[in-house]
């Protein structure tokens, strides 16, 4: 179970190590695609250093993965319900911003997120994080300041937006309370 007092600090350390194994990459090679410093790649690794959402950006896109595969372990072969005690959650220590798994990481080619963006806090992503991914933003409360490359757009409770090409994005909120969203992610 995943409650929000549990840190999810011990299981994003355990992911990094078991996906850099599995590609069979040294801390350096990792390091050497991210650009993030082999210390900080080895203290997010020993569950050290809770990373913010930029560097797990930058780890994702160099892994060739959405964030998601980065925040949650693979669901076991064929489980198809993901109870809402056991959808692993993520706080970037800098902003605020939260994220929740909603479904299960299985072979489905589509994953559910859904982001709480504190009032004030923006979050950057490089592109690099959206090359073989795409995304629809559906914003559930709150309006969304979304920055996706040059183009801003603006967007109320009930939008839906598509990402077109991979770009550095960033997600803000410029409001008093709470922005709640949805991302529907697929691969490319």
């Amino acid at each position: 179970m995943n409650t929000k007092e549990d840190d999810p600090t011990p299981r994003i350390a355990g992911r990094l190590r078991a996906l850099r194994a599995e590609r069979g990459w040294s801390l350096d090679t990792l390091a050497e695609r991210t650009a993030v410093s082999k210390a900080m790649l080895s203290k997010i690794e020993r569950g050290q250093s809770s990373p913010t959402a930029m560097l797990l950006g930058r780890i994702s896109g160099a892994l060739g993965l959405p964030l998601s595969s980065l925040l949650a372990d693979p669901s076991p072969a064929g489980a198809r319900l993901f109870r809402a005690a056991e959808q692993p959650w993520w706080r970037d220590p800098e902003t605020g911003y939260e994220r929740r798994q909603l479904s299960p990481l299985s072979q489905l080619p589509m994953q559910l997120v859904e982001v709480r963006l504190p009032p004030g806090a923006t979050v950057h992503y490089p592109a690099a994080a959206y090359t073989f991914i795409r995304q629809l933003i559906w914003v559930l409360s709150g309006v969304l300041h979304f920055d996706e490359g040059a183009q801003t757009h603006r967007l109320a409770a009930g939008d839906c937006l598509e990402l077109g090409a991979p770009a550095d994005c960033s997600f803000g909120n410029r409001g008093r309370s709470e922005c709640r969203y949805l991302v529907a992610i697929t691969r490319r």
